[in-house]
């Protein structure tokens, strides 16, 4: 049986954002998820994420575990089955750090993990994290700091534009070991504040992978920092997914969904 809300902190959140070839997307993403488009682009990421004092809702903090955690993402948009449009994203992979939600994810909460092995500093603004998955099938190394600068090669013209895009996103559905059956999960915040965080050196064999990701169709955009917010994990009804054959010339799956200001 699964816990309905699971609450915690988020010690540290970054959020590493590409822009992607939309058609190349499209070809990734099961129905009913097409890209979520801003500016002409696909966004996909990776969110790296500490999460402190995680417990059952209502339970005191001192008896929540830690974990550190990778999730590669991408945005999506979706129309639910009563018509209505939704956006949040897509995970084709989790990774953690922690035995405890290694074996109890999709089984206590939403989310099943792969199991990697987490180097990670952070002090005086200065963040460097290199993961690796005991599988070796995903490695991520990030060198960054804080700022209090916009990149002036994003496509997102500023950090509120960038802010309300991500925060529309609450809703994750990631891959299990049913190839069918997504797991959902929809993260609240209190507050939900994020800054800019300047990336000196990033490095994903997932996004590096060239028969996913052919030659020119992925670059790094920018990267967000979140820290210390208090927020709660609810599970939503998982989703049947497909994957049928679909091409570039798909015209409803290269549009981006209405909410997402693009």
């Amino acid at each position: 049986m699964r816990l309905p809300v699971v609450q915690g902190l988020i010690r540290r959140r970054l959020l590493v954002n590409f822009r992607v070839d939309p058609d190349v997307v499209t070809r990734l993403l099961p129905a009913p998820f097409r890209p979520k488009l801003h500016d002409g682009f696909a966004i996909a990421g990776i969110c790296l994420i500490r999460l402190e004092q995680i417990r059952p809702a209502g339970f005191p903090a001192f008896l929540g575990m830690s974990s550190e955690n990778a999730a590669h993402r991408i945005a999506v948009c979706w129309e639910d089955s009563h018509g209505a449009e939704r956006e949040g994203v897509f995970i084709p992979r989790r990774d953690t750090g922690s035995e405890f939600v290694y074996r109890t994810g999709g089984r206590l909460f939403p989310g099943e993990h792969h199991k990697a092995d987490f180097r990670v500093s952070d002090a005086d603004g200065r963040i460097s994290i290199d993961i690796r998955a005991r599988d070796d099938d995903m490695r991520v190394r990030l060198a960054a700091q804080e700022t209090d600068s916009w990149p002036t090669g994003s496509c997102f013209a500023s950090l509120a534009e960038s802010s309300a895009f991500f925060e529309a996103g609450s809703i994750g559905y990631s891959v299990t070991r049913d190839c069918c059956r997504l797991d959902g999960l929809q993260l609240t915040t209190r507050a939900w504040k994020v800054s800019p965080l300047a990336v000196d050196d990033v490095d994903s064999s997932f996004f590096a992978d060239e028969s996913m990701f052919p030659g020119g169709s992925v670059h790094f955009d920018h990267a967000l920092v979140m820290r210390d917010i208090p927020h709660e994990w609810h599970a939503v009804e998982d989703m049947i997914a497909t994957l049928p054959e679909r091409t570039a010339a798909d015209s409803k799956a290269a549009q981006p969904c209405a909410a997402s200001g693009a």
